[in-house]
């Protein structure tokens, strides 16, 4: 791969290449499309770790989304600076910066509500659903998108589909910050065969033609039948993931008291060292123990920075071939990598098991389930020709537009039913469920 070719400015779909604006270029309207966007709104009502809460200091996926943004942005902007010589002569440090923050942005617009719990909801039904012989009339293919349900290829089709210019390019962004994006550039085939992560992959079979002609742009060489080389900033906007959830979901954790601050505090200046702000050693007994979080946490997450993009640049042929290992945090040095592995261990261990997680857990299965029932069951009714229920006509008319057509097959028809839950926020789907089985919410 090249750098000329991985950072085309072309746009998906029908919109021509625009000259750039004074001050905008075309990357900075694409972090601008996708901050306006309804899916990236409704973000802010979604999941992170813990319930969405009424502590407003408890991270979601709309606070998350924007920190990572933030450090993506610089990771990006200091590639950048490393990379001068190799760009084209229009691109700068900040023409970078800007295409890995808008991908960060993006990078959980798919995910349904109740977050990884959501996902596996949603897995577990179409399970069953499999059983029941509702998926029969897919192709093999077909039926692994729904088994394997991943909110990574419901973002890519939330970004080329759903928003904005629907099924003709959706927010149309450029190649570049597309191919940021895709952090898992292969189809469900390989879901399960990669070894690389469980469930993961970027696209479903539907939007297959899309990533072939944005592989095909970008000069990302395939690598199997469905399956293509990442893009090299995609690592950038993955280690900015890793670091901003490796950190903030200590900071949660100590919001719901499910961890001391001495030992958080001890994790984080083991990273930083001496390095230790002025206003940090100026801080007094008095101080909140909030504060002193926030300072140290700001030059912990400089640190990581600096290490991402230090193994960024020492990693820099292995990720223009594709073929290097891992993710960036396997390829930092010393404290760096050891605090982010630390941080992941410490959250499975004390966060994770939180009850009051547990059982949200458990509540996304059955709301999940209350709706998927309804709305694929209307779905399949409407596929099997005969006419429709009352039931199932009200269920179709609550998409509108969206409701999937009688001509279309099951396969696209689920789709669309996937596309209206997963687009829910925590709150609505949990009222509609309720809705839906009689329990009306209070007046």
């Amino acid at each position: 791969m090249d750098w000329h070719t991985l950072l085309n400015r072309e746009r998906l779909g029908k919109e021509p290449h625009s000259s750039q604006e004074p001050g905008r270029s075309p990357f900075h309207k694409d972090h601008d499309r996708i901050i306006f966007s309804g899916a990236f709104r409704r973000l802010g009502r979604k999941t992170q770790v813990h319930p969405v809460s009424s502590n407003d200091h408890i991270h979601t996926r709309l606070t998350h989304s924007l920190e990572v943004s933030c450090v993506g942005r610089s990771l990006g902007m200091r590639v950048g600076e490393a990379l001068r010589g190799e760009l084209p002569a229009w691109c700068d440090p900040a023409d970078i910066g800007m295409i890995v923050q808008s991908a960060c942005l993006a990078h959980d617009i798919g995910n349904p509500p109740f977050g990884h719990s959501g996902e596996d909801a949603i897995r577990h039904w179409f399970q069953q659903a499999a059983a029941r012989g509702w998926l029969d009339d897919m192709s093999d293919e077909q039926r692994d998108d729904f088994l394997n349900f991943e909110g990574n290829a419901q973002g890519f089709r939330v970004l080329t589909q759903l928003e904005y210019h629907q099924f003709d390019g959706g927010t149309r962004l450029t190649y570049a910050t597309l191919g940021t994006y895709l952090k898992y550039p292969w189809t469900s085939r390989h879901a399960q065969a990669l070894g690389y992560k469980k469930h993961k992959f970027g696209c479903y079979q539907n939007e297959l033609p899309i990533l072939e002609q944005i592989t095909a742009r970008l000069g990302m060489p395939q690598q199997q039948e469905q399956r293509w080389a990442r893009h090299p900033l995609v690592y950038l906007m993955e280690a900015a993931d890793d670091i901003c959830y490796g950190l903030i979901d200590l900071e949660d954790g100590l919001e719901m008291e499910l961890l001391d601050y001495a030992e958080v505090e001890a994790l984080l200046l083991g990273l930083v060292g001496d390095d230790l702000p002025e206003t940090y050693r100026q801080l007094g007994p008095r101080d909140s123990r909030r504060r002193k979080l926030a300072i140290l946490r700001g030059k912990a997450i400089e640190h990581l920075t600096n290490a991402a993009a230090s193994a960024f640049a020492e990693q820099q042929s292995s990720l223009l071939a594709g073929d290097l290992a891992g993710d960036l945090v396997e390829h930092m040095h010393g404290p760096a990598k050891q605090c982010v592995l630390q941080a992941k261990a410490m959250a499975r261990e004390k966060i994770f098991q939180d009850k009051r997680k547990t059982l949200h857990e458990i509540g996304a299965y059955t709301t999940l389930e209350i709706l998927l029932n309804a709305f694929c069951g209307a779905a399949l009714e409407q596929h099997g020709g005969k006419p429709l229920s009352f039931k199932n006509q009200r269920i179709l008319d609550l998409l509108g537009n969206n409701a999937p057509s009688p001509d279309c097959s099951l396969y696209e028809a689920f789709l669309r039913m996937i596309d209206f839950i997963a687009g829910m926020t925590d709150s609505y789907a949990t009222e509609m469920a309720g809705e839906m089985t009689g329990r009306s919410s209070p007046v």
